[in-house]
């Protein structure tokens, strides 16, 4: 069985990120793709299995796992809050076959890229401008304006780090960006 391959996204909050590999995953199965699973030092919430969405670990063990470099990427979002991507689970993955999705931050992005190179592809989702994503933001009606706020300025933040990444999918128009970001995995996933 030929080794899975691996496909990074990253995308400020707001870009169609995750429209577009929900879109993938459902409307091509042709391409094997499945979610890396990530590690977390949080409780599940509502229905969600061990194993499944997260592996769930104590916030102890996370550290243990830090100290012995065991994970690809990771993140203390607040304190004792930890969420990370484990070298040995990604490799499980690839030998069953199964080309592994990352959806992460730029950093984890970024650092996913450097550790297995020519066998990763990283694709920067980057909405039209800061001003579309801040009416994104604003029409889901989800966030308040401190929050969107604070997505805006991440957002600029997350935006220099693109030029990093091996492709930059411009989420203008939906349906021509999930046509580009499959024609890219199509292509890199020839053998």
């Amino acid at each position: 069985m030929k080794k899975g391959k691996l496909l990074i996204f990253s995308a400020p909050s707001g870009s169609g990120k995750s429209t577009i590999i929900s879109w993938l995953m459902q409307q091509h199965p042709e391409l094997h793709l499945h979610f890396s699973i990530s590690c977390t030092s949080r409780p599940p919430r509502g229905t969600e299995q061990d194993g499944v969405e997260y592996f769930f670990i104590t916030a102890e063990a996370f550290r243990e796992n830090i100290a012995a470099d065991a994970f690809l990427e990771y993140e203390e979002v607040y304190e004792n809050r930890f969420y990370g991507t484990l070298k040995e689970q990604v490799e499980r993955q690839r030998e069953a076959g199964q080309n592994v999705v990352f959806d992460v931050d730029v950093k984890g992005g970024i650092n996913i890229k450097q550790y297995y190179g020519d066998e990763a592809m990283s694709i920067f989702i980057q909405p039209p401008s800061v001003e579309e994503l801040r009416h994104r933001l604003e029409s889901r009606a989800t966030d308040s304006p401190e929050a969107i706020h604070d997505r805006l300025a991440k957002a600029s933040y997350e935006l220099s780090f693109a030029p990093q990444f091996d492709h930059i999918v411009v989420n203008d128009d939906l349906d021509t960006a999930k046509a580009e970001t499959l024609q890219l995995i199509t292509a890199f996933l020839q053998p």
